[in-house]
């Protein structure tokens, strides 16, 4: 039996309110993060993903008080991340009203961080977010970068998400940095390549500008579509999307 596809709005917020730039950069008010959310699922959203994006940067803890006030209204799965560092963090989380959660640079930092999560909560609970850049001295043409898209490392993205799924992510968040906010589209050759590495869901995420980019995102490989600017603009709705992606013979709640 296929499963349908999912489609994901982000939330980015930075001190309480939604924001948006490009490439991570210029951030700018985009909204109350309750009253988007609500939106959303009353627009047949699959999922909520809300990332606080300064919380690493800031060494500062997520909102928790969002948090449960979103998962009070919104009664779909609600991911979230940012500034998760240990699984007291993630319990504490869970405990607001998040179903799953997104870990990155901490991670990227102390990889046990995965296990930990993995071990206590499930490998369902654990996902893994991945901003990728491109680089060519990376064997796979990919690298991570930490903090919000801020700090390039080294690391290779490919052997990155393999040694995680090892580790115990459940689910793959993929965001291009070099297509995030552009709206030109997301990184087809980044999703494919993750897709052949991986045994877990994976969602593609940055440079959704139009509808006809949603159906070769998942023709690449993607087993959820996420987006930010398109939804917070008002450009598109969630049943538009779905909507593009059936006429595409793709599978959708």
């Amino acid at each position: 039996m296929s499963v349908a596809t999912r489609v994901i709005p982000c939330l980015d917020v930075a001190g309480g309110r939604v924001v948006k730039g490009v490439n991570f950069l210029g951030l700018r008010d985009a909204g109350d993060p309750i009253e988007l959310a609500r939106r959303y699922f009353e627009q047949g959203a699959d999922e909520i993903t809300f990332l606080d994006v300064t919380a690493t940067v800031d060494q500062r803890e997520t909102t928790y008080d969002v948090v449960r006030a979103t998962a009070e209204q919104v009664f779909i799965p609600l991911t979230v991340g940012g500034g998760v560092r240990s699984t007291d963090d993630v319990a504490r989380l869970l405990g607001h009203g998040a179903d799953k959660i997104g870990v990155n640079s901490a991670a990227i930092a102390r990889p046990a961080l995965i296990d930990e999560i993995a071990d206590r909560f499930g490998a369902q609970v654990c996902v893994l977010s991945l901003d990728i850049t491109r680089d060519a001295s990376a064997p796979s043409g990919f690298i991570v970068t930490t903090h919000g898209g801020r700090t390039r490392t080294e690391i290779d993205a490919l052997a990155w998400a393999s040694e995680a799924i090892e580790r115990g992510a459940g689910e793959l968040l993929v965001n291009s940095i070099d297509a995030d906010g552009t709206k030109a589209g997301f990184d087809l050759e980044l999703i494919a390549a993750v897709r052949e590495i991986a045994r877990v869901p994976v969602i593609a995420s940055g440079g959704a500008g139009a509808l006809e980019h949603f159906a070769p995102a998942v023709q690449a490989g993607a087993d959820a579509v996420l987006a930010a600017s398109v939804f917070h603009n008002g450009e598109l709705t969630i049943g538009e999307v779905k909507g593009s992606l059936r006429d595409a013979g793709v599978l959708v709640r």
